[in-house]
């Protein structure tokens, strides 16, 4: 009997991947454990190994495909003994039904390229675009007592956001109602509660919120802007920062810290760091390798603001695991440096450079840089003074640093000079109160302006 291969679920929220390659060709025997393809998410490239063993007999998604749907078949394999080509023969009508599935949505077509496309089905196919039109009007499930089909992803996050899942359009497989769904509901674009109603309007108030793509493009000269796909992080960092900004009730903290004992011991360790045979020294600390270390020591001395807030308790953390904001083209990804209070400033720095480099190559595993206890964002080599940054949830607490630049200030009724960095503190006020943050915001100054308090 011929076993189908599933486009796998990398992560708990990931809905679709891209094909990035296949390692193995028709006709290949694999065994269980075998790497047989890259698979590409929003955030990683990650392998993807047999299960079982056999001949693959037909490879359905070419390597290439983007936005292959969690489940899908991607490929055919043939357990020894049975027949490869029969399999294959099968299984080729099977390579046509994510074409037709997508042609079948227009909602999908929109989102790639608005006018065109948009335009294009509507050309080809006016009956389908004014049924998709006139799709919000029709009565919901509820009305006729119809169960409504959602993932249990969907259905928590509904419950969550106060979402009616009656009355949201599902884009899912058989228009099974996803994550995506609930995201769009939250943003103003799905029906919500009656209860919910006041709080949709105000987060949609701004007009380019509420405006589609086509009225956007038309604001704009036809010729003068290039419209450039969304890739999946992209979307998927408006997604989450738009839920963070929107569910999270944000406080900010902010305090300057006098970094002249950190830059000296800093050069002193650096210039002390054991060399290898080619001269090449053991570690090399950055300023970000301190602020890592205080933020994970300070959460451990304040332990009532390394929480994470649920519905149903707050979780209480028992290590510092922080998160690094990693710039990547087009979007950023926050690599996690577990344990942080337990380790080294040497340790910190060399694993945040292994991190930092896998980051950029797409090749962090999703244990990598989901979680975290809380986050570090620094802007400090871009010359920024001082900025506000938006918590990753469930994290309840995210440190934007600035830049360290000489300041003048009052010591002993004199005005002398100093390196002054700025540290601003986003907080959930849910799980962290105004005077706890000030708290752990005060720690983390004590730390950082005492370095050698960091190795006591």
């Amino acid at each position: 009997m011929p076993t189908n291969i599933l486009m796998p679920a990398l992560s708990p929220t990931m809905e679709k991947g891209n094909l990035a390659k296949w390692l193995k060709k028709e006709g290949d025997k694999v065994k269980s454990g075998d790497v047989i393809a890259e698979i590409e998410t929003d955030k990683a490239t990650m392998e993807y190994e047999a299960v079982d063993e056999g001949t693959i007999a037909k490879i359905v998604v070419p390597e290439g495909t983007q936005d292959v749907a969690v489940n899908a078949v991607i490929a055919v394999m043939v357990a020894e003994g049975e027949d490869v080509k029969a399999a294959s023969a099968a299984a080729a009508p099977t390579a046509k039904a994510p074409e037709k599935k997508a042609e079948a949505k227009p909602e999908a077509k929109a989102e790639t390229k608005p006018e065109t496309k948009a335009e294009s089905k509507a050309e080809t196919k006016p009956a389908a675009a004014s049924q998709a039109a006139a799709a919000p009007a029709k009565p919901s499930a509820a009305d006729h007592g119809a169960r409504v089909f959602a993932s249990p992803l969907a259905k928590r996050l509904a419950k969550e956001a106060n979402v009616d899942l009656s009355r949201v359009s599902g884009s899912g497989p058989h228009g099974r109602i996803i994550a995506r769904d609930i995201d769009d509901a939250k943003s103003g674009k799905g029906a919500m509660k009656p209860a919910a109603v006041g709080a949709a309007a105000a987060a949609s108030t701004p007009v380019a919120a509420s405006m589609s793509d086509k009225q956007i493009l038309g604001l704009y000269e036809e010729g003068s802007y290039d419209l450039v796909p969304h890739d999946g992080m992209r979307r998927t960092i408006a997604q989450r920062l738009t839920a963070s900004t929107q569910t999270v009730p944000h406080f900010y903290l902010t305090m300057d810290c006098n970094i002249g004992k950190l830059l000296t011991a800093r050069e002193e360790i650096n210039a002390a760091a054991p060399k290898d045979k080619d001269g090449k020294p053991a570690y090399k600390l950055s300023v970000n390798d301190f602020v890592i270390k205080a933020l994970a020591l300070a959460l451990q001395r304040i332990p009532e603001a390394n929480v994470s807030w649920s519905e149903g308790g707050m979780l209480k953390h028992k290590h510092s695991d922080i998160g690094v904001a990693v710039a990547l083209p087009g979007g950023l990804i926050t690599p996690i440096i577990r344990q942080a209070e337990s380790k080294s400033l040497s340790v910190i720095a060399n694993e945040g450079k292994d991190l930092i480099a896998r980051a950029r190559g797409k090749k962090l595993k999703p244990n990598e840089y989901q979680g975290g206890t809380s986050s570090v964002s620094n802007l400090g080599m871009y010359g920024i003074k001082d900025f506000t940054a938006v918590i990753n949830p469930p994290q309840s607490t995210i440190l934007a640093v600035g830049a360290g630049e000489e300041r003048a200030i009052v010591k002993n009724g004199q005005i002398v000079p100093a390196h002054i960095m700025s540290v601003t503190l986003s907080c959930d006020h849910r799980s962290v109160d105004g005077a706890l943050g000030a708290e752990l915001i005060g720690a983390f100054k004590n730390l950082i302006e005492n370095p050698v308090m960091m190795v006591v």
